[in-house]
């Protein structure tokens, strides 16, 4: 059954294929059967909504490159792969022949497969048992001029979820905006959305972003007593609603409480270890009771490859390792993936090999046994969590999620904490002793 947000979504979908296709039909310049290179404009079925998408292909044969683009400009300037959804997802390897384009994108185990037939690139997105549609033509225009008088919702937006999937009560919204053109980005518990691209039109802000983890979407809808209501998709292709209002200086936006990104995971009892011992992609079993562990500051990270959030935060746990390992800090990725990954962890080396990662990373089972691996850990339901482990093996503290690249500040600041807690780690004296370890379940 729609939804009455779904319902309000689907006439500015609307609106913009049909001023896009319209668009097309008068500019786009046909594909050459022999060649798919070029600059692909087109959208994505995602929850009876469609996404627009650029995706960029150059070479030919098994020589094809491809690259999905996200924000303006986005063709013409390669980003590092620190940027959020900014810039270009460029495919790990492609081919094409006889009018067949197949672009893997492996660090998310994703694949674009379409045919390029009469003009128009049509297939689908993502894994074989979660295709995406897909069509885009050659070259095409973007969509018409924005409606005129766009409203000003630049700025920070607090949004009231009351009781959201992780129990928390309040997300941030943050909103860059020049004319009807708009950048914005949700940030939740476990992390944020990665930059989410909209222009004004027909009485909202309709943003998204297609990146290689998939499409994203929403709507900012301006409200007449001047708030917001930001609409997002919900699982079952449904659409969910939210009043957000703006930060002020007597009400600033805040995670205080549980939703404290420093308070929401917490030990149940403070005095035991956080143990574990799981193998590494060669099978090598690695334990915290390891002799190269013994009075050394570390870092757990609790994550998956699969986890776009998890990925944002994986550069920047290199660069700890870099810096600091010589000094005696060491880190350890626990991963946890989906079964057919754990059987052959494809996407994980692709992301290990994408970042650089030099930190150990173990393959720890799969995202529903967090918890029962870990139960002296409460609230553990967020990707990434991150312990902060003392010189005697106690955790020192613990964060819940990432704010990645999109979020500016709140990034920068984020990355300064996390380096002084480093700090406070390599500076505390050892421990004469460790404390014995909790037993936790080993899932291979």
């Amino acid at each position: 059954m729609m939804t009455p947000g779904a319902r309000a979504i689907i006439p500015i979908v609307a609106a913009f294929l049909a001023v896009s296709a319209a668009a097309q039909a008068q500019t786009a310049t046909p594909a050459s059967p022999d060649s798919p290179a070029g600059v692909w404009t087109g959208a994505a079925q995602l929850n009876n909504q469609q996404v627009p998408f650029r995706l960029e292909i150059s070479g030919n044969g098994d020589q094809v490159q491809g690259a999905l683009l996200n924000g303006p400009n986005a063709s013409d300037k390669a980003k590092s792969v620190k940027s959020g959804t900014s810039g270009k997802f460029a495919s790990s390897s492609g081919s094409y022949s006889n009018g067949h384009l197949v672009l893997a994108f492996d660090y998310y185990a994703n694949t674009l497969d379409a045919t390029l037939s009469n003009g128009a690139l049509t297939g689908t997105f993502g894994k074989a048992n979660h295709p995406i549609p897909i069509t885009a033509q050659l070259n095409a225009a973007l969509p018409a001029a924005a409606s005129a008088n766009p409203p000003r919702i630049a700025g920070l937006w607090n949004v009231a979820v009351d009781n959201g999937a992780k129990g928390e009560t309040s997300w941030k919204l943050r909103v860059r905006q020049n004319g009807p053109d708009v950048v914005a980005v949700i940030e939740r518990i476990d992390g944020d959305t990665g930059n989410l691209y909209g222009v004004w039109r027909d009485g909202a802000f309709v943003i998204s972003h297609f990146t290689a983890a998939g499409p994203s979407f929403a709507v900012l809808r301006p409200q007449p007593d001047g708030t917001l209501q930001l609409e997002t998709a919900a699982h079952g292709g449904t659409v969910q609603a939210f009043p957000a209002h703006r930060a002020t200086p007597l009400q600033p936006v805040s995670l205080d409480g549980v939703d404290d990104p420093l308070h929401h995971t917490t030990l149940k009892n403070p005095d035991e270890p956080l143990a574990f011992r799981f193998p590494d992609l060669t099978g090598k079993l690695v334990s915290s009771s390891d002799p190269e562990f013994a009075h050394k500051a570390l870092i757990v990270s609790i994550g998956g490859s699969w986890c776009p959030n998890c990925q944002d935060e994986a550069p920047f746990l290199e660069s700890l390792y870099r810096k600091y390992h010589s000094r005696g800090l060491e880190i350890v990725e626990l991963s946890f993936e989906e079964s057919a990954q754990l059987q052959n962890p494809v996407r994980l080396r692709a992301v290990i090999q994408r970042y650089g990662i030099s930190y150990p990373v173990l393959v720890a089972g799969t995202p529903d046994q967090l918890a029962a691996t870990f139960p002296h850990v409460a609230h553990l339901d967020c990707w990434p969590t991150t312990f902060f482990i003392g010189k005697d093996g106690l955790v020192k503290a613990i964060h819940t999620g990432y704010a990645g690249p999109a979020t500016a500040g709140d990034n920068h600041q984020l990355e300064s904490e996390m380096t002084a807690q480093v700090e406070r780690l390599l500076s505390s004296k050892p421990s004469p002793t460790r404390p014995s370890p909790v037993q936790v379940a080993r899932t291979q």
